[in-house]
């Protein structure tokens, strides 16, 4: 099986996704095979890593998935790779508040080493001590070596290997770059596919990490996970033939879900809503998985072959199935940001509203009531800014609770084989 390495840092902000960029591509542009993974639910930077490597990106998160379930991904990505790079979430410690489902978590569960990114922008030996305070809440030796990122000149470097001393591998100082920056949106980064300079970027982040980073010593590092558990294959197939909504609008599909649904004997055929495609008519099931609808809205209110092929496909009996975005395209309409109505599908009694706006965001135990795609109670997340404007009679689609098990009553609205619900599904709560 591959090695495997986890790029992390203290905080969110430090520049760990830029740093894991560069790193993969340069690793790459030596000819190496190297796989990629990120920690936790994002739908975003994996496709920026994909991007890189050219290879697929999972998602591992401790929280949601089983070690059964993880071991499964870890050795998919090995495949014939020489290396996996894992990206970690936010800060190394950071989680959920009952604990066990951070990066240094799932790094511990696999015996894997830690490659810590600093932002060093605003400090000079004040380094020392947050490299000292993380390296001994993560244990002896799980933090392997350091990558000093956002470093002004070589004196600035100077002063802080100076601080650091021999306690500490450095792997390098990365210089700051405004060329780098990553721009954002409200759920996040701005998607790759958006980007026209990505490979440009790419390239730049590339040729930053292998004249500034040690990147044989880097692979060095590396180690076979550590598998104690049998490996599992989590997700049942929503249907044999599995039409999947694929676009800038609708880009917030798992892959690890997708490959499941495939292994497992499904075929995925993708459609363009923004293209106006409708979904294959020999589809017993549809997915439109969560994106950027409210962005597009007054595109999609006029996009008729779409909008009837899910109409038509509801009357055949295939059954539709929308997360977040896919929801509230399924409902009767979305309000712009501009206060704007824009009608969708009307296949669900809902009207959602992008023009107020309040941060939802958390992980969620998804208990599946009758009707529910999912046989088995599942863990997901929720992460949106719209809201519910108006909601008709309909059948609720899930009992959830937060991470920690708090109740928040039912969710989701299903009317025979069309339904849906803001969670994002990611893994059975138990195999």
């Amino acid at each position: 099986m591959a090695k495997a390495i986890v790029i992390a840092a203290p905080s969110s902000g430090s520049g760990k996704t830029v740093v894991t960029l560069g790193i993969l591509r340069a690793l790459r542009n030596r000819g190496l095979k190297v796989a990629s993974a990120k920690v936790g639910p994002d739908y975003i930077d994996p496709r920026f890593h994909e991007a890189a490597t050219g290879r697929p990106c999972f998602n591992l998160d401790p929280w949601a998935m089983s070690d059964g379930t993880l071991a499964c991904y870890l050795r998919h990505l090995a495949g014939d790779a020489d290396t996996i790079v894992i990206e970690g979430v936010m800060g190394l410690f950071d989680g959920p508040a009952c604990g066990g489902s951070s990066t240094a978590d799932l790094a511990a569960r696999f015996n894997l080493p830690v490659a810590l990114v600093i932002d060093c922008g605003s400090m000079g030996q004040s380094v020392a001590a947050i490299a000292r305070g993380f390296g001994e809440t993560a244990g002896i030796d799980r933090i392997a070596t350091l990558i000093l990122n956002k470093v002004a000149s070589d004196k600035h470097e100077r002063i802080l290997c100076g601080a650091l001393g021999d306690e500490w591998s450095v792997l390098g100082g990365l210089r700051r770059d405004a060329a780098l920056a990553l721009p954002s949106r409200h759920l996040g980064l701005v998607q790759a596919s958006e980007r026209s300079d990505l490979e440009e970027f790419l390239e730049k982040a590339a040729s930053l990490a292998d004249r500034s980073l040690n990147l044989d010593g880097f692979l060095g590092l590396a180690r076979t996970p550590k598998i104690r558990h049998p490996v599992s294959r989590p997700f049942a197939a929503l249907g044999t033939n599995i039409a999947v909504a694929s676009d800038i609008a609708f880009a917030f599909a798992y892959p690890h879900m997708l490959h499941d649904w495939e292994v497992g004997g499904a075929t995925i055929s993708r459609f363009s809503p923004l293209a106006d495609e409708p979904p294959d008519e020999s589809a017993d099931a549809i997915f439109l998985p969560g994106g950027y609808p409210e962005l597009y809205a007054e595109r999609l209110s006029t996009c008729s072959g779409f909008l009837d092929g899910l109409r038509l496909a509801a009357k055949r009996g295939a059954l539709i199935y929308g997360e977040c975005g896919g929801f509230m395209v399924l409902g009767d309409y979305i309000i712009d940001k501009d206060g704007r109505k824009r009608a969708m599908a009307g296949l669900l009694p809902l009207g959602t509203s992008f023009a107020d706006r309040k941060l939802h965001l958390g992980y969620r135990i998804l208990e599946p009531l009758s009707g529910a795609p999912f046989p088995l109670p599942m863990r997901g997340h929720e992460f949106h800014y719209s809201m519910i404007d108006w909601q008709g009679e309909a059948d609720p689609l899930f009992e959830a609770s937060d991470a920690s098990g708090t109740g928040l009553g039912k969710i989701g609205l299903r009317r025979a084989n069309v339904m849906g619900s803001y969670a994002h599904v990611i893994a059975p709560e138990s195999e």
